[in-house]
C-alpha cells in the first residue's frame, strides 16, 4: 500500500472507532439513571462506595437520612457530569472495536511471532487494567470512609458530583495504568534490556519506589488506597521478576545447547567465513552487445571544462 493509501485506511478505521464510541456514550447516557439487562444504573453503580459510608459521616439535604445524594454547585453540572461519566463508560465499553481496530491496522506490518507476542500484550495488558479498576472499586470504600471521618464530628464534608466523579475516575484509571507497569517489565526482559540480576540487585529499591509511588498518584492519598496500590504493584513486580528469571534461564540452556558461551573469545572465531565458490558454468544465454558512446562534439571557443 502506498503512503496515501495507509492515510485513507487509517481515516476509515479512526471513523469506525469514532462510531462506536458515540453509539456506546449514548447507551451509557441512558444507562446513567436507567438499569439496563438487569444491571443496576450507572450512576448507582458509582456512586456506591460513597453511599456505604454511614450516614451520619455524609451531608443530608433531604429529610430521609437513609438517602444518599450529591450536590451540584452551577446549572450546568448534572449535565456535563453525566455527559462526562457516559463518555467514560462509552470508551470502556467501545473498547473491543477501537482494539480491534488498531490491531487491524498494525498487523499486516508484523511478522508471524511478532503478531502473536502483540495479541499476547494486549491481552495480558487488558486483564491488568481491569483488575486494577476492580481492586481500586472495593478500596475507594474505605479509602473514602477515612478521608470523610477523619475530621471527626466537627464537620461534615459536602461532596458534589462534579469533584466525587472525578475522584473515582480518576482512582480507576490510576489503578489501572499503574498494573501495566509489571508487564512493561517482562517486556524490558524479553527484549533483553533488563536481565534477572538486574532487577534482583534492584529489587529493594524498586520496592521502595513502589510506595513513593503510590503515595503520590492515588489522588485522595488516603492510606488505604496507597497501601493497597503498592502491595499490589509489589507482588506483580515479584511476579514479572520471577518471570524473568525462569526467561534468563531458558535463554542461558538454549545457548549452551548451541554452544555459544564454549567459544574462547581469544581464538579465532569457529564460524567459517570462506567465500563460496563461483559458478564458473558458462552461461547459455548471451550477453546483450553494449552499444558504443556516441562521440562527443565541441563547441568552438569553449574548453573541456565549459
Amino acid at each position: 500500500m502506498s503512503l496515501v493509501e495507509h492515510l485513507y485506511e487509517l481515516r476509515n478505521r479512526l471513523g469506525i472507532a469514532l462510531v462506536a464510541i458515540f453509539i456506546t456514550t449514548i447507551l451509557g447516557f441512558i444507562w446513567y439513571e436507567t438499569s439496563l439487562f438487569g444491571l443496576p444504573n450507572l450512576g448507582d453503580i458509582l456512586k456506591g462506595p460513597y453511599c456505604s459510608i454511614p450516614a451520619a459521616n455524609r451531608a443530608q439535604f433531604t429529610s430521609d437520612p437513609n438517602q444518599c445524594v450529591l450536590i451540584g454547585l452551577a446549572p450546568f453540572d448534572q449535565f456535563t457530569l453525566r455527559l462526562k461519566v457516559a463518555t467514560t463508560a462509552g470508551v470502556v465499553l467501545a473498547c473491543p472495536v477501537w482494539l480491534y481496530q488498531i490491531w487491524g491496522f498494525i498487523t499486516p506490518g508484523l511478522y508471524k511471532n511478532e503478531r502473536r507476542y502483540a495479541l499476547s500484550f494486549v491481552s495480558a495488558a487488558s486483564v491488568l487494567f481491569v483488575g486494577g479498576a476492580v481492586l481500586a472499586y472495593y478500596i475507594l470504600a474505605k479509602g473514602l470512609s477515612f478521608l470523610l471521618t477523619v475530621g471527626g464530628g466537627v464537620q461534615v464534608t459536602a461532596l458534589s458530583g462534579q469533584e466525587y466523579f472525578s475522584f473515582v475516575i480518576g482512582l480507576l484509571v490510576i489503578f489501572g495504568v499503574s498494573f501495566e507497569l509489571p508487564l512493561l517489565v517482562v517486556m524490558l526482559n524479553l527484549v533483553g534490556i533488563v536481565s534477572y540480576e538486574k532487577l534482583k540487585a534492584w529489587r529493594r529499591g524498586l520496592i521502595f519506589g513502589l510506595f513513593v509511588f503510590a503515595a503520590i498518584a492515588t489522588p485522595g492519598q488516603d492510606p488505604y488506597s496507597m497501601i493497597a496500590l503498592a502491595a499490589a504493584l509489589v507482588v506483580l513486580f515479584e511476579m514479572a521478576i520471577q518471570f524473568a528469571r525462569f526467561n534468563d534461564r531458558r535463554k542461558a540452556r538454549q545457548r549452551k545447547a548451541e554452544g555459544w558461551d564454549d567459544w574462547d573469545p581469544d581464538s579465532p572465531s569457529p564460524i567459517d567465513t570462506a567465500p563460496s565458490a563461483i559458478d564458473t558454468t558458462p552461461s547459455t544465454v548471451s550477453p546483450s552487445p553494449i552499444p558504443a558512446p556516441e562521440p562527443v562534439t565541441y563547441q568552438q571557443g569553449l574548453d573541456d571544462v565549459t
